[in-house]
């Protein structure tokens, strides 16, 4: 993804609603300086300084004022709805490359950090950078405008409120490097506290069974505690900076308020309108004056943020040209791969596999022996191994993200359920012909519970009203629905009756033209013979490999497995 593409695209899809956020504006900062055009003149015709009819004066102030109630109604409108554009396709924009990206993004930078992206984090953007140009030529035009003003009125008062309002200008660029820093703190918290909290939830029967509440609740405080005072510093930050421009901005009014006063007593050209009406002008030169600060550093602060997002979701492979397949033909061959999760715990050490297109094949070994690990890697989880993932010759490395899901289902142990119908989960809101979706709910063991309850039944929170069983089932129909070549199925049927178990693994057995790998969790004798090959692991490496009757034979670990499981 380029850099400047999440900055950009907001404002590319909402382009028409901003351009007329900006006329609108533009109108609007104008009237405020006509208005203390009219009032000059109305003071000035009152004690006979100014010879321009009243009447006149009067007709161009209600004109001015119905355009003002137009533009005012077309940027409350357009104003609000260039917010919503540019919010909607941030947020979408950026979690299409959450989606596009490995699963890997999620393990590396945690949940929370990716629900603060799309989140808090968004309060601080839209304000801050969405808002940034609308603010910005809301007071740029008032600023300039009231500088032109002023010079036409007395160029000399206005020489002097230009040198001076260059101090508080001067004072505030320093303060402004905090904002940035407090700006990147609070967001780094946020997300810690988003993380924190979706651990506590989800692990909440674990909490209550440890009596772990009293912990958990001091570890609330101190996340909480962090936050907070993350929040202060901001908005502390943001204080200093405004007192700093407020305290300079004084010094300025006050000396062009003197000098002002003197002018008025002096014999020149300025009437007591004009005396007035700078006076009200000055406003319009302080006032940016001792927002522009504020402003240029919270933008500054929010494209730092922006930028974090950016590097969140930017894959490190993103500028390289990637092979595509769509099917498996030859086979998946792994030559000397070795995985650590981190660099003092090596997962998979020099493994060296091959996978014939077409055929069935058992992965076993005793917990921890890389099973899982393996799976994920074909999975394409991530790229930081040593070795070789071949399919059908090509490096892992090379194919694309999109290819390789494509190919590859995978049924795992852990099943997610949306709160969603039955349907919906199976389904994963594709249109499916109703002959293919009830085909794939029988293979699965689904029909009846469809037939008790309907494929319209919620599941609930994370499938909180089906069984374990159920859930595995709905994720098996998933796989099968997909009809990928390849097949991954991750101890997929731990949580159902060893019938059921025993009917699911034989029926993937019988496919036809489907590579499945299956890491088998109950070590049946039946189902074992029917596998074209089964591969034994053990701490990361290969322990032995062949067919059933092959491996008792030899009499090595598949046989001291299975040997342990019927005692």
């Amino acid at each position: 993804m380029k850099k400047n593409e999440l900055k950009r695209i907001p404002f590319s899809v909402g382009k028409k609603w901003f351009c007329l956020s900006l006329i609108s504006i533009i109108f609007l900062s104008s009237y405020n300086l006509m208005i203390s055009w009219q009032l000059q003149k109305i003071i000035d015709v009152a004690a006979r300084r100014d010879k321009t009819p009243l009447h006149w004066v009067a007709a161009i102030s209600l004109f001015s004022f119905i355009l003002f109630i137009i533009f005012y109604y077309v940027f409350r409108f357009a104003h609000p709805k260039f917010l919503q554009t540019a919010s909607y396709s941030y947020k979408e924009f950026l979690f299409s490359k959450i989606l596009c990206n490995n699963s890997d993004l999620i393990h590396k930078n945690g949940t929370g950090n990716i629900i603060s992206k799309l989140t808090n984090d968004l309060n601080s953007i839209e304000e801050h950078y969405f808002d940034f140009y609308v603010n910005l030529i809301d007071i740029g035009v008032s600023f300039i405008g009231a500088i032109a003003l002023m010079i036409w009125y007395s160029p000399l008062l206005t020489l002097i409120a230009i040198v001076l309002s260059i101090l508080p200008i001067l004072i505030s660029i320093p303060a402004s490097k905090q904002i940035t820093i407090a700006e990147k703190h609070l967001s780094d918290n946020n997300a810690i506290f988003v993380e924190f909290l979706r651990d506590t939830l989800s692990g909440f029967s674990v909490i209550k069974s440890f009596n772990a509440e009293k912990e958990l609740g001091q570890r609330f405080n101190d996340e909480n505690k962090n936050i907070e005072t993350a929040k202060f510093l901001r908005r502390f930050a943001d204080e200093n900076i405004n007192l700093l421009s407020t305290a300079a901005s004084v010094i300025m009014r006050i000396g062009v308020f003197l000098f002002g006063a003197w002018l008025s007593l002096s014999d020149t050209n300025i009437t007591p309108g004009i005396v007035l009406v700078f006076l009200q002008l000055v406003t319009f030169v302080i006032s940016p004056i001792e927002k522009v600060p504020s402003l240029l550093a919270n933008r500054k602060a929010s494209l730092s943020i922006i930028d974090n997002a950016s590097d969140l979701i930017d894959e490190h492979y993103s500028n390289k040209s990637f092979v595509k397949i769509d099917t498996l033909s030859s086979g998946i061959e792994i030559k000397n791969l070795s995985f650590s999760y981190e660099p003092a715990s090596q997962v998979l050490n020099n493994l060296s596999l091959k996978f014939e297109a077409g055929k069935k094949y058992a992965i076993v070994g005793p917990s921890g022996s890389g099973k899982t690990t393996l799976f994920n890697l074909l999975s394409k989880y991530s790229d930081d191994y040593n070795g070789e993932i071949l399919f059908d010759g090509i490096e892992l490395r090379e194919l694309s993200y999109s290819s390789i899901l494509s190919i590859i289902s995978v049924i795992h142990q852990n099943v997610f359920v949306f709160n969603d119908t039955i349907y919906n989960n199976i389904t994963l809101y594709k249109k499916i012909p109703d002959e293919k979706f009830n085909s794939v709910i029988q293979q699965s063991g689904l029909s009846s519970f469809l037939g008790l309850h309907g494929k319209d039944y919620l599941c609930g929170a994370n499938g909180i009203n089906l069984s374990g069983g159920e859930k595995q089932r709905i994720s098996i129909a998933r796989a099968l629905l997909r009809g990928t070549p390849i097949l991954l199925m991750d101890e997929a049927t731990s949580a159902l009756d060893k019938k059921n178990s025993h009917e699911i693994t034989s029926s993937v057995l019988k496919m036809t033209d489907v590579t499945a790998l299956i890491i088998a969790h109950r070590l049946e004798e039946s189902l074992l013979k029917k596998y074209d090959g089964i591969f034994v692991l053990n701490h990361g490496h290969l322990a032995e490999f062949g067919t059933f009757n092959q491996l008792m034979e030899n009499k090595g670990l598949l046989y001291s497995l299975i040997r342990v499981a019927q005692s």
